[in-house]
């Protein structure tokens, strides 16, 4: 989203993988926090399945990038294509496992509506916050578009594992939320990066008063 609307590629890019990092510290205390014992929450074991699920995949990418990047680069339609079938069976065996176990009955539709409804503000609001807060701190448009993408979307790819992880036998009921956040993100920022891709080009900043000075001296001083 963040290229289609050119914004800062690599700024994004930089601030979707501090996330996730920070994502995998940040997420079980606050699960710990929150929940307490109700739920898997942040104990030995959870933390170890979020590393060696997480943690330990993204640092080997990286360390390995020097020798699998170009060929990485040369199948990445086929490796995008993996890398969203296993997202797929992710959400398949959360599902299923709720099927299972009945879960699903828990959810009327008014409930179901209210949880929407709450996404859609929660969305609004961190669209909203991360566009103008960047905006009131001085930022250029390249860079609000990667604070306002990056700021405001919840990665499915890390968030199913860890669902599953901190929940437990409750996972496939924590994951719906996830998933409806998920989508409605997809479709709104899309929306929101195609209009942005019509954007006027911002202009350049004109030089300042004193360089600007200086360089009039200097021409008029050749002139001579």
């Amino acid at each position: 989203f963040t290229s289609i609307a050119r914004g800062n590629v690599p700024a994004a890019i930089c601030a979707g993988s501090f996330s996730s990092l920070a994502g995998i510290v940040i997420t079980p205390l606050l699960a710990a926090a929150l929940l307490g014992g109700s739920a898997g929450g942040f104990t030995t074991d959870s933390i170890v399945k979020i590393v060696l699920q997480l943690l330990v995949p993204f640092l080997a990418g990286q360390l390995l990038r020097r020798w699998i990047g170009r060929f990485v680069t040369r199948h990445r339609k086929g490796l995008g294509l993996v890398d969203r079938g296993s997202i797929l069976l992710v959400v398949y065996t959360a599902f299923s496992e709720g099927m299972v176990q009945g879960v699903w009955h828990q959810v009327s539709p008014a409930r179901l509506g209210g949880l929407l409804a709450v996404e859609a503000v929660l969305l609004a609001v961190m669209l909203a916050l991360t566009w103008y807060g960047a905006k009131a701190l001085g930022f250029n448009r390249e860079d609000r578009i990667a604070i306002q993408f990056a700021g405001s979307k919840k990665s499915l790819a890390s968030g199913l594992p860890m669902a599953s992880v901190l929940f437990g036998a409750e996972a496939s009921l924590a994951v719906l939320p996830l998933m409806l956040f998920h989508q409605m993100q997809l479709m709104v920022c899309a929306v929101i990066a195609k209009r942005r891709s019509h954007d006027p080009v911002e202009p350049l900043t004109a030089p300042p008063p004193a360089a600007a000075s200086r360089t009039a001296v200097g021409t008029g001083s050749r002139s001579r």
